[in-house]
């Protein structure tokens, strides 16, 4: 098995904190992504869709999108789960996953996407080209604002996003907050939970990959 990762990017981040929490390990194929190599017809075979991450199985199946990795390695290591034991917690962590994904990590990309000077053209990842639309930066902004506000409430009650245990709704929600601040969108003094709960998933070993 091989995993195409691109170490300043945070989707594949996503997979490797999982991948780290797992405690597999797998060699990893560094992409370069500013140097283009991503859309080259080498790394298209791997994956259509010019983007990372990849994983590479033995057998020479191809698995992109961070959440489809994470849910192959799952099920080929069931140990620890990060995605539920049973079916209720299946439900409730997917839930979460898919939220913090929705708000935070898609919210952030349509801010840096549609703002960076050095993306114009490029406001979608993959092989096509697509115009930068302003105000799609602005709604992100204003959805990060409405994603601490969501994520303080939560925090206030539970310790975990989707419960008492650490999870991949957890590592997601962590790499979101992560992206968006470094553009410039910090945690609020305002939402201590929110603070409380980065600090402590931040100080795991496998936020430091």
């Amino acid at each position: 098995m091989k995993f195409y990762d691109m170490a300043l990017a945070p989707s594949p981040r996503r997979v490797r904190m999982f991948i780290a929490e797992k405690g597999i390990d797998i060699p990893v194929v560094q992409v370069d992504l500013r140097g283009g190599e991503h859309l080259n017809l080498e790394f298209a075979k791997l994956n259509p869709w010019c983007t990372v991450p990849v994983l590479e199985l033995d057998d020479g199946t191809c698995i992109s999108e961070a959440i489809a990795c994470c849910r192959y390695l799952e099920a080929a290591f069931p140990e620890p789960p990060l995605m539920g034991a049973t079916p209720v917690e299946q439900g409730v962590i997917a839930m979460w996953e898919h939220r913090v994904e929705w708000d935070g990590f898609i919210a952030g990309a349509e801010m840096l996407r549609n703002s960076a000077e050095r993306l114009k053209g490029r406001a979608l990842t993959g092989a096509e080209s697509f115009e930068q639309i302003p105000e799609l930066a602005e709604r992100g902004r204003k959805r990060i604002a409405v994603l601490y506000e969501m994520l303080d409430k939560r925090f206030g009650e539970s310790e975990y996003l989707a419960g008492d245990s650490f999870t991949v709704a957890d590592i997601t929600a962590l790499i979101a907050i992560d992206f968006v601040r470094r553009q410039k969108l910090e945690i609020p003094e305002e939402r201590p939970h929110v603070q409380r709960w980065h600090d402590a998933i931040s100080a795991r070993p496998s936020a430091q990959l």
